[in-house]
Protein backbone atom coordinates (compact mmCIF):
# COMPACT_ATOMS: atom_id res chain seq x y z
CA UNK A 1 0.00 0.00 0.00
CA UNK A 2 1.17 3.59 -0.45
CA UNK A 3 1.37 4.11 3.32
CA UNK A 4 3.75 1.17 3.71
CA UNK A 5 5.79 2.24 0.68
CA UNK A 6 6.22 5.72 2.16
CA UNK A 7 7.22 4.29 5.54
CA UNK A 8 9.83 2.06 3.90
CA UNK A 9 11.11 4.95 1.79
CA UNK A 10 11.61 7.05 4.93
CA UNK A 11 13.48 4.20 6.60
CA UNK A 12 15.70 3.65 3.55
CA UNK A 13 16.39 7.40 3.45
CA UNK A 14 17.41 7.20 7.13
CA UNK A 15 19.86 4.41 6.29
CA UNK A 16 21.29 6.49 3.43
CA UNK A 17 21.74 9.47 5.76
CA UNK A 18 23.45 7.41 8.46
CA UNK A 19 25.81 5.84 5.92
CA UNK A 20 26.96 9.35 5.04
CA UNK A 21 25.90 9.71 1.42
CA UNK A 22 22.32 10.89 1.88
CA UNK A 23 21.61 9.53 -1.59
CA UNK A 24 19.44 6.46 -2.04
CA UNK A 25 21.40 4.25 -4.42
CA UNK A 26 20.53 0.66 -5.33
CA UNK A 27 23.18 -0.72 -2.96
CA UNK A 28 21.93 1.39 -0.05
CA UNK A 29 18.28 0.53 -0.73
CA UNK A 30 19.02 -3.19 -1.00
CA UNK A 31 21.05 -3.19 2.21
CA UNK A 32 18.39 -1.22 4.08
CA UNK A 33 15.60 -3.53 2.97
CA UNK A 34 17.69 -6.55 3.99
CA UNK A 35 18.17 -5.05 7.45
CA UNK A 36 14.45 -4.27 7.66
CA UNK A 37 13.71 -7.93 6.76
CA UNK A 38 11.80 -7.02 3.59
CA UNK A 39 12.20 -9.75 0.98
CA UNK A 40 12.29 -9.52 -2.83
CA UNK A 41 8.47 -9.70 -3.04
CA UNK A 42 8.08 -6.81 -0.60
CA UNK A 43 6.95 -8.96 2.33
CA UNK A 44 8.04 -8.14 5.85
CA UNK A 45 8.18 -10.38 8.92
CA UNK A 46 4.45 -10.04 9.69
CA UNK A 47 3.45 -10.82 6.09
CA UNK A 48 5.62 -13.94 6.03
CA UNK A 49 4.32 -14.95 9.47
CA UNK A 50 0.74 -14.66 8.20
CA UNK A 51 1.50 -16.86 5.20
CA UNK A 52 3.40 -19.38 7.31
CA UNK A 53 0.49 -19.71 9.75
CA UNK A 54 -2.04 -20.23 6.95
CA UNK A 55 0.19 -22.68 5.03
CA UNK A 56 1.67 -24.71 7.87
CA UNK A 57 -0.67 -24.51 10.84
CA UNK A 58 -3.92 -24.49 8.86
CA UNK A 59 -2.82 -26.56 5.83
CA UNK A 60 -3.42 -23.69 3.43
CA UNK A 61 -6.94 -22.94 4.63
CA UNK A 62 -9.68 -22.08 4.48
CA UNK A 63 -9.16 -20.41 7.84
CA UNK A 64 -10.92 -17.51 9.52
CA UNK A 65 -9.14 -14.24 10.15
CA UNK A 66 -9.85 -14.55 13.89
CA UNK A 67 -7.90 -17.82 14.02
CA UNK A 68 -5.00 -16.26 12.12
CA UNK A 69 -5.04 -13.23 14.43
CA UNK A 70 -4.98 -15.44 17.52
CA UNK A 71 -2.11 -17.51 16.10
CA UNK A 72 -0.04 -14.39 15.41
CA UNK A 73 -1.11 -12.49 18.55
CA UNK A 74 -2.19 -9.62 16.30
CA UNK A 75 -5.40 -7.63 16.08
CA UNK A 76 -7.91 -8.69 13.44
CA UNK A 77 -8.04 -5.10 12.19
CA UNK A 78 -4.27 -5.00 11.68
CA UNK A 79 -4.41 -8.11 9.53
CA UNK A 80 -7.41 -6.92 7.51
CA UNK A 81 -6.13 -3.37 6.99
CA UNK A 82 -2.35 -3.77 6.82
CA UNK A 83 -1.39 -7.33 5.87
CA UNK A 84 -4.16 -8.76 3.71
CA UNK A 85 -4.56 -6.01 1.07
CA UNK A 86 -1.04 -6.53 -0.29
CA UNK A 87 -1.21 -10.33 -0.05
CA UNK A 88 -4.50 -10.27 -1.97
CA UNK A 89 -3.09 -7.85 -4.53
CA UNK A 90 -0.07 -10.02 -5.33
CA UNK A 91 -2.12 -13.22 -5.33
CA UNK A 92 -0.67 -14.96 -2.27
CA UNK A 93 -4.03 -15.39 -0.53
CA UNK A 94 -7.65 -15.55 -1.60
CA UNK A 95 -10.74 -14.67 0.42
CA UNK A 96 -13.50 -17.23 0.16
CA UNK A 97 -16.84 -17.49 1.98
CA UNK A 98 -15.22 -20.14 4.20
CA UNK A 99 -12.09 -18.13 5.04
CA UNK A 100 -8.63 -17.23 3.78
CA UNK A 101 -6.82 -19.66 1.50
CA UNK A 102 -3.13 -19.66 0.56
CA UNK A 103 -2.40 -19.88 -3.16
CA UNK A 104 0.26 -21.95 -4.90
CA UNK A 105 2.26 -18.73 -5.28
CA UNK A 106 2.35 -18.31 -1.50
CA UNK A 107 3.68 -21.84 -1.04
CA UNK A 108 6.31 -21.25 -3.72
CA UNK A 109 7.39 -17.99 -2.10
CA UNK A 110 7.86 -19.71 1.26
CA UNK A 111 9.69 -22.62 -0.37
CA UNK A 112 6.97 -25.08 0.64
CA UNK A 113 5.20 -27.74 -1.36
CA UNK A 114 1.53 -26.96 -1.90
CA UNK A 115 -0.83 -29.72 -0.75
CA UNK A 116 -2.55 -31.79 -3.40
CA UNK A 117 -6.11 -30.66 -3.99
CA UNK A 118 -8.96 -33.03 -3.21
CA UNK A 119 -10.55 -34.51 -6.33
CA UNK A 120 -13.54 -32.56 -7.58
CA UNK A 121 -16.57 -33.49 -5.52
CA UNK A 122 -14.49 -35.95 -3.52
CA UNK A 123 -13.53 -34.28 -0.28
CA UNK A 124 -13.22 -36.24 2.94
CA UNK A 125 -16.79 -37.60 2.68
CA UNK A 126 -16.68 -38.67 -0.93
CA UNK A 127 -19.46 -38.17 -3.42
CA UNK A 128 -23.11 -38.35 -2.47
CA UNK A 129 -24.37 -39.43 -5.92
Amino acid sequence: TPRIANRLLRRVRDFATVEGTGTIAARVASGALDRLAVDHAGLDTLDRGYLTVVCERFDGGPVGVEAIAASLSEERGTLEEVVEPFLLQIGFIARTPRGRVATASAYAHLGLTAPAKAPSGGGPQGRLF
